[in-house]
């Protein structure tokens, strides 16, 4: 993908972003509260981008099911040029201020997405040239109104990411992040993703309460060779779920066998959707058939 000097040199000059490039190790300079005058700022001309975990904390807050949380709270955009289904925080009508954000600060404080834990940090995950391993770096995001930087607290940027939680976010979501590093990074090798594939992935992403009823489903049970109780411990624990959405979405969409098939599975399910294949040949048939007919009878109108 890009190394650190790719990197440099595609931030544009009125950037917010710094271009050191920061370790685990590295020290900055920066601490908020509401003391700050800038307090709040930030949230009221947000782009942030929603990730997998952050919908699982918020709608767990909030009471919510997937399938709620995403359309009250969230916009959808295309994370890449084929359409690759992404989400976004939605802001209050006509303007640009996070939904959740109040005079006293963020009302889903403890539960916020990953992407306001790092403020007034960046992190980017980068692929080496011709490595197959995926590195974290981290940049300052200096912004002109954040009045953050001049507070006198010093932090390494390993001790900030643990006193603002984001460990745990970060953990639950690589598998997802590295899911579309591979498919940007393969490129034309793997072409524009089916429209049942871009399915798939927004459902295994966002929509944590529908696999867990696709996994339950009989469709699901006759393919996968997954023990009952380990189905059950899913059903009830909804990181592992998630996390098991990211193994399902490596094997069906990039071929990474990590989820046993039962025996002859294939063949059987090839032999189930015969029929379905031979009624939609035929549905094709008929159609082609009445288009000659209508031409035939109706003629050019010219």
């Amino acid at each position: 993908m890009f190394d650190a000097d790719d990197i440099k040199q595609n931030i544009p000059v009125q950037s917010p972003v710094q271009p050191d490039q920061l370790t685990l190790d590295s020290e900055f300079q920066f601490n908020c509260h509401k003391g700050v005058t800038c307090f709040n700022e930030c949230c009221r001309n947000i782009d942030i981008q929603i990730t997998p975990y952050d919908i699982l904390r918020l709608k767990k807050r909030l009471g919510m099911d997937s399938k709620e949380l995403v359309a009250q709270f969230t916009v959808p955009f295309e994370m890449d040029g084929h359409g690759m289904p992404g989400l976004k925080m939605a802001t209050k009508p006509n303007t640009k201020a996070c939904v959740f954000v109040t005079e006293d600060g963020c009302s889903v404080y403890e539960d916020r997405p990953a992407a306001c834990r790092y403020y007034a940090l960046g992190n980017m995950a980068v692929r080496p040239k011709d490595e197959a391993k995926v590195d974290d770096i981290y940049f300052v995001v200096k912004e002109a109104h954040c009045q953050g930087h001049d507070e006198p607290v010093t932090q390494t940027v390993r001790e900030y990411r643990h006193n603002q939680g984001v460990d745990k976010y970060d953990e639950m979501n690589r598998e997802w992040r590295d899911l579309i590093i591979k498919k940007r990074s393969s490129g034309p090798t793997v072409g524009k993703p089916s429209e049942r594939s871009m399915q798939l992935f927004d459902m295994c992403s966002y929509d944590m309460d529908s696999f867990r009823d696709f996994i339950q489903s009989e469709g699901f049970k006759s393919v996968f060779d997954i023990a009952d109780e380990e189905i059950n411990t899913m059903v009830e624990d909804e990181e592992k779920l998630l996390a098991f959405s990211f193994r399902f979405m490596k094997q069906v969409l990039f071929g990474e066998l990590s989820i046993a098939l039962k025996e002859k599975a294939r063949e059987q399910r090839i032999e189930q959707r015969k029929d379905i294949w031979a009624e939609r040949k035929d549905d094709e048939v008929t159609k082609y058939r009445e288009d000659l007919e209508e031409q035939k009878y109706c003629g050019d109108p010219d």
